[in-house]
């Protein structure tokens, strides 16, 4: 029993260095850094043009959902290329992993025309 808990305290004393170093890490940012505030270094700054309006604006929902979709079909994509790779060399494994695989990509698929009717692909 003292085995299972010298590996959890060999995980704290990692955790804990780890918040240390970024605490000196801030730290020393803290006290070296210079600190000249002036009222042009504190204006919102818009890519070399001067602030029209308010800082706060809404963004449509639709461009976090095109987010969701590049982020849903990337993974896809890095989850296939290495599967594709290892099927060839899985033996008596392959008829499971092709369908995991395709179990996988039924239900990326059967999002597609939800989507679709939803208008989410529409750009404009």
């Amino acid at each position: 029993m003292t085995e299972y808990y010298e590996s959890y305290t060999t995980v704290f004393a990692l955790l804990a260095a780890g918040i240390l170093l970024v605490a000196v890490a801030f730290t020393a940012s803290r006290l070296v850094r210079p600190d000249r505030s002036y009222g042009g270094k504190l204006s919102t700054y818009e890519c070399g043009i001067d602030p029209v309006g308010q800082g706060w604006s809404q963004t449509h929902i639709r461009y976090y959902l095109f987010a969701f979709l590049f982020v849903i079909f990337d993974v896809e994509t890095l989850f296939i290329f290495p599967w594709a790779v290892v099927l060839g060399e899985a033996g008596e494994l392959q008829p499971f992993m092709l369908g995991v695989m395709l179990v996988f990509l039924f239900f990326v698929t059967l999002t597609l025309p939800y989507e679709y009717k939803k208008g989410v692909l529409k750009w404009a």
